[in-house]
């Protein structure tokens, strides 16, 4: 039995995502203690340890808990799901889409496996500016994400842009 080759990408770019995400979260959560912050560069860029029960930005950090739960517990599976779904449908000559939905499926692994160990997400990159400007902390699986979706939509927009080429030629 052959495995295409856009299973094997699958494999060893979530599988390295989720092995680095997880070394640094467990070296963080262990080391530091909660709200503890380490200046990587001064004013620009510490390393501190925070907790985010809820997703991307706080989002729903507010709602019942058991809400969160039952939302960050069955959501990342049915989106892994539907990754395969999409990676099943990619050429296999799509190389820039296959490791955009592998990016995807690798950091929500790594956010999955810290809500099911934790109940929350171990954010530790603090960026701000001085004392006037601070983005919300995230982490290594955060960057797979959005990095990977930030793909997808460039896949989708050429798409749309070669689409329009030949209607008008």
């Amino acid at each position: 039995m052959k495995i295409e080759k856009k299973y094997l990408i699958l494999l060893a770019v979530s599988g390295a995502i989720v092995a680095i995400d997880q070394a640094v979260k467990m070296y963080i959560h262990t080391e530091f203690r909660l709200g503890e912050s380490v200046a990587v560069l001064q004013n620009i860029f510490n390393l501190t340890y925070v907790r985010n029960p809820g997703a991307a930005f706080g989002f729903l950090r507010e709602a019942p808990e058991a809400f969160r739960s039952i939302f960050f517990l069955s959501v990342p599976p049915t989106v892994m799901l539907i990754i395969l779904a999409m990676l099943h449908t990619t050429p296999e000559s799509n190389k820039l889409q296959t490791f955009a939905l592998s990016s995807v499926f690798g950091g929500a692994i790594g956010n999955y496996i810290d809500r099911v160990r934790f109940g929350y997400v171990v954010d530790f990159l603090d960026f701000h500016y001085h004392n006037l400007y601070t983005y919300p902390a995230f982490n290594i699986a955060d960057i797979a994400i959005v990095c990977g979706v930030g793909f997808i939509l460039f896949e989708i927009v050429k798409e749309w842009f070669d689409s329009r080429k030949k209607i008008t030629a």
